[in-house]
């Protein structure tokens, strides 16, 4: 048995009563797993942390469902499986069936549907559209309502799409807008998609062939049991369960036997049943010798047969009961002539007139397993078998009901499922010390099974991947801020910049500024006045190559005097011709430039040009 945690499995019960989400039949190990890893995302610190967050956060159950339900699956997948099935089951299966007899499928745990439309592909194959269109219904079960919604669409993108050869593409589905794939509508159309609870819900009937691949291998040995005769009562006499490749019921050969256990397809075991819709046996062959008082011999043995026995007329009314079912619900003979739907008995301890009608109808045997009846403080198993009796032209005489009491059974069946568990339990250990007997293992079978789950897990780290996308998105958002603030240290810089471009057109004399080299790095608009050159054309060019009214030659021991060691500011007063031509005089000033008070090197000079004289 696995250790459990007290406080997981209060909140196992919590997501049962509150969503009607059962996950108590799931194996802990896998399951403990991924809810610790949706806790660790919500960082929630232990169980009970986390189930006070999901009261009062509502949203999270969606993401929680998502973590535990893995759904990973694609078309064609295990596709030696899939040949197999096509070419050496699905053609016998419908070869068996009348010519148009219906073909009923069940996929259980379709998840966002490529699996059905596999089965739809592959049954259309065989069949022909037509034939498929005719004759096929596909029941398609899953518990997550988001898949069932994902797989009702039934567009597909490129890389779902990779297990589907060109051709197959080609036959059954369409482009549509995004670069997806639509299934082809006209075949859609025998595919019903529908909520199934594997674990509670009932299972769909008559099935020829049902699927259920990679999705036992997530309950328990318990659980597992009970779906597994949920599929037998589901299946036909020779139907067919298709299951994955971390699947092989070994231990349930009483309900199914392998067809190829390499690639896990199996067939229905059917069970001895007593024959079906026979109330009344033919009496043998009248002896020469007459018989006489059968009448009232036959209304003997129908009044003392052991199981509780109603028959009703072809219009409802009550025509016989016996004793055992006067000791059981309380009719007699005093209600025969009463119609059927006068008596309690008719709808309690079960609905049964529907049953009865759908008998008439369909003139053929119904039973109605798993009826609880609780007798005064007694609880009381009941199976219900309802035939039709039909007269030696063919014509409804009317219905006769019988109550098996299952009780003592339905307890010895409880026992023997729990013999059985402890049985396969002590068989599992001692299959651990036989490696040759590995495929029979169900111990080292598990550890299959959960590599298996981890490998699909693999496959969901989507979630965790867009989570480093959200980190890495993060980052960005931080590198962004730096930038944003290098932009304002730029702004500033540009005021700065601005300012002192500003401070220097407000000065009334013309300015240079030189580096080391002589090349001008600033012109001032001022300067520009007068000698007639623009900023742009100046800057970068040597100070004493211009062609302007300066007289050059008397300024270059000035200039070497603010460049020099030791430099200081010196003046001097020259004349010179500005930009119209006109004489003037000019005063000279030269500064040296440098960053610190006391620097060594001057790094350039501030040549000061002013008008001596107003002009």
């Amino acid at each position: 048995m696995q250790p459990t945690d007290p406080h997981f499995e209060a909140l196992l019960v919590y997501l049962k009563e509150s969503r009607g989400f059962d996950f108590t039949g799931y194996k802990r190990s896998s399951l403990m797993r991924r809810v610790n890893r949706r806790m660790s995302q919500v960082e929630a610190s232990d169980y009970q942390d986390y189930l006070d967050f999901l009261q009062v956060h509502p949203d999270e159950f969606t993401a929680l469902f998502n973590t535990i339900l893995i759904n990973v699956t694609a078309f064609f997948r295990d596709n030696d499986a899939w040949d197999y099935l096509s070419k050496e089951v699905l053609g016998p299966l419908i070869e068996a069936k009348s010519e148009g007899a219906p073909i009923r499928i069940w996929c259980a745990g379709c998840a966002s549907g490529e699996e059905a439309y596999t089965l739809a592909i592959a049954l259309a194959e065989v069949l022909g559209v037509d034939g498929f269109k005719d004759r096929v219904k596909i029941y398609a079960t899953d518990v997550d309502e988001e898949q069932l919604n994902e797989a009702r669409q039934a567009t597909y993108t490129d890389r779902q799409m990779q297990g589907v050869s060109d051709e197959l593409v080609r036959r059954y589905f369409e482009p549509v807008a995004g670069g997806r794939f639509a299934f082809r509508k006209d075949l859609r159309r025998s595919i019903i998609f529908g909520r199934n609870d594997l674990v509670q819900d009932a299972p769909i009937s008559r099935i020829d062939l049902l699927t259920c691949r990679n999705t036992l291998m997530y309950f328990n040995a318990e659980t597992q049991s009970k779906i597994l005769g949920r599929f037998h009562f589901a299946l036909r006499d020779d139907g067919v369960l298709f299951l994955g490749k971390a699947e092989m019921l070994l231990s349930h050969s009483s309900l199914f036997t392998p067809i190829d256990l390499k690639r896990r397809v199996f067939r229905r075991v059917p069970r001895l049943y007593a024959a079906p819709g026979v109330a009344f046996a033919e009496p043998p062959p009248l002896s020469s010798l007459p018989v006489t008082g059968l009448d009232e011999l036959r209304n003997e043995v129908f009044a003392a047969s052991p199981l509780a026995q109603l028959a009703l007329t072809s219009d409802g009314m009550v025509a016989l009961s016996n004793r055992q079912l006067e000791k059981l619900f309380g009719v007699s003979s005093r209600d025969i002539g009463r119609p059927f739907r006068d008596l309690d008995l008719s709808y309690r301890p079960v609905e049964l007139r529907r049953f009865i009608e759908q008998a008439q109808l369909e003139r053929r045997t119904l039973r109605i397993p798993e009826v609880e009846y609780q007798r005064g403080t007694e609880k009381i198993d009941l199976e219900v078998q309802i035939s039709p009796l039909a007269g030696a032209d063919g014509s409804l005489l009317g219905v006769n009901v019988i109550f098996h009491d299952v009780t003592a059974s339905r307890r010895l069946k409880d026992e023997l499922e729990h013999a059985n568990q402890q049985l396969e339990a002590a068989y599992e250990e001692l299959q651990s010390t036989n490696e040759e007997l590995e495929t029979t293992n169900e111990e080292l079978q598990s550890t299959v099974e959960e590599l298996e789950t981890t490998n699909e897990e693999l496959q969901s780290t989507n979630e965790e991947l867009e989570t480093m996308n959200e980190e890495l998105q993060s980052t960005n958002d931080e590198l962004q801020s730096i930038n944003d603030q290098l932009r304002i240290s730029s702004t500033q810089l540009d005021e700065a910049n601005d300012f002192l471009e500003t401070v220097l057109t407000s000065m009334q004399a013309g300015v240079a500024v030189v580096d080391p080299d002589l090349r001008i790095r600033m012109w001032n608009s001022r300067a520009e006045d007068l000698w007639g050159l623009r900023s742009a054309e100046v800057i970068g060019q040597h100070f004493l190559n211009l062609d302007i009214g300066l007289p050059i030659e008397h300024l270059r021991p000035l200039l070497r005097g603010a460049l020099g060691p030791g430099a200081e500011t010196a003046e001097l007063k020259v004349d010179a011709v500005n930009r119209r031509g006109k004489p003037i005089s000019v005063r000279v000033a030269c500064t040296p430039l440098r960053r610190s008070e006391g620097g060594a090197r001057p790094e350039g000079a501030i040549i000061v040009m002013e008008t001596a004289a107003t002009e």
